[in-house]
């Protein structure tokens, strides 16, 4: 019987689970992750050389691309496994939406003084899908947080009918 317990209980957190990957909001913070994940590891743009050698330009080798994706991608990060902190889990994915459009303003500044001299990568866009990514998972979070607060001031006026 005792393992029965501990089934039940592993059952309910596999369930738990499975309504986390379940919400919408979910799906929008693990994309974004991944767009700004993968970031790491692309390339910003390519410098053509005089002598026709190209020079890549890594995200992580600009410090101020590695501060502002850093600290999006950690806000993402709790985002996505605060799932049970509706209210701080709403509010990391705003300020990291905020982040991303400085990030995003930033590569456009860089994009727009280097244009003639570099070849930029579809990646330079990336922030900007995580940024609206971030937003839509804010407006559902701030949906189903409406949502529990409705249904918890609906149970509490018919306890105090009875």
């Amino acid at each position: 019987m005792h393992s029965d317990a501990r089934n039940g209980r592993q059952d309910r957190n596999d369930k738990n689970h499975k309504i986390m990957w379940q919400r919408i909001q979910t799906l929008y913070l693990a994309v974004a992750t991944a767009l700004l994940t993968s970031m790491f590891f692309c390339k910003f743009a390519t410098i053509l050389g005089p002598d026709g050698v190209e020079i890549s330009i890594k995200y992580f080798e600009k410090v101020p691309y590695l501060v502002l994706l850093a600290v999006a991608l950690a806000g993402n990060v709790f985002s996505l496994f605060a799932f049970k902190i509706r209210i701080p889990q709403m509010r990391v994915a705003t300020l990291s939406a905020i982040n991303l459009l400085a990030f995003q303003i930033w590569i456009i500044v860089d994009v727009v003084r280097g244009w003639n001299e570099m070849v930029f990568s579809v990646t330079a866009l990336f922030p900007l899908v995580a940024m609206v990514l971030d937003i839509l998972a804010a407006r559902n979070i701030m949906l189903d947080e409406a949502m529990v607060q409705s249904a918890s001031r609906l149970r509490a006026s018919q306890r105090r009918r009875k």
